[in-house]
């Protein structure tokens, strides 16, 4: 542990960043940390599931990292979630475009109206564009809005509306949003990356592959750590 320590601060006297990696739970961790064997200066926690327990999270790790003086240089959310369908099918890999609050807002009899709308807040956040073509290219990854929900969509309807007000979206997760504002909190650029275990819509357990995703996922890392690692030495 004291020479991870001492790796963190040399790195940080160097000028040089490190890569946080926020998953929601264990085995998405542990998919994650796997393309990442000797650690370097990545670091890859479980942050819970949900946007609010993953902004906290991300946040008390952001901010104890940057008071022992090895900050992070990115954040990275990723794990499983839903794919639209047919634009990310089923083991495929998604990079976010755009990470987007869904459904933070208000209903009303005209429909669904975002924070932004009421004249308050954002729902929105933007990857650095450059590291997101780079990783795509590097995973053989789509690129597109990446949804994040309190309440997993289980019905088609559901899933129309969310497409009709998002047409670019490509998948649905829990703790895009909640990771990327708390890295916006701190000045962190912020990235989000899923692996699709099962399609948007009817709640259909027997369609899941997560164990597919999860493989997606470490192989997707395992091809994109060295794209992540230099561009954080370089452009943070």
């Amino acid at each position: 542990m004291e020479l991870q320590a001492q790796e963190g601060r040399l790195i940080a006297a160097a000028g040089l960043g490190r890569v946080l990696v926020a998953t929601a739970v264990s085995v998405e961790r542990d998919a994650v940390a796997q393309a990442f064997p000797d650690h370097g200066g990545t670091d890859v926690i479980a942050v819970g599931v949900g946007p609010a327990l993953a902004a906290a999270s991300t946040a008390s790790a952001l901010t104890a990292a940057a008071l022992r003086g090895t900050p992070y240089g990115l954040v990275v959310s990723a794990g499983i979630g839903g794919g639209f369908q047919p634009e990310a099918p089923v083991g495929s890999l998604v990079v976010a475009d755009e990470i987007v609050a869904a459904d933070l807002g208000a209903e009303t009899e005209d429909g669904f109206l975002p924070v932004t709308e009421l004249g308050f807040g954002t729902v929105r956040h933007e990857p650095p564009a450059d590291l997101v073509r780079r990783v795509a290219e590097s995973a053989g990854a789509r690129t597109g809005a990446v949804l994040t929900v309190s309440t997993v969509t289980g019905t088609a309807a559901r899933a129309a509306a969310l497409r009709e007000r998002h047409p670019t979206a490509l998948a649905e997760a829990m703790e895009g949003f909640g990771v990327a504002e708390a890295a916006a909190a701190q000045g962190v650029p912020v990235l989000e990356i899923r692996a699709v275990s099962n399609p948007v819509g009817p709640r259909d357990r027997a369609a899941w592959r997560i164990g597919d995703a999860l493989a997606a996922l470490t192989e997707g890392f395992g091809k994109l750590a060295p794209v992540l690692e230099s561009w954080n030495r370089h452009d943070s």
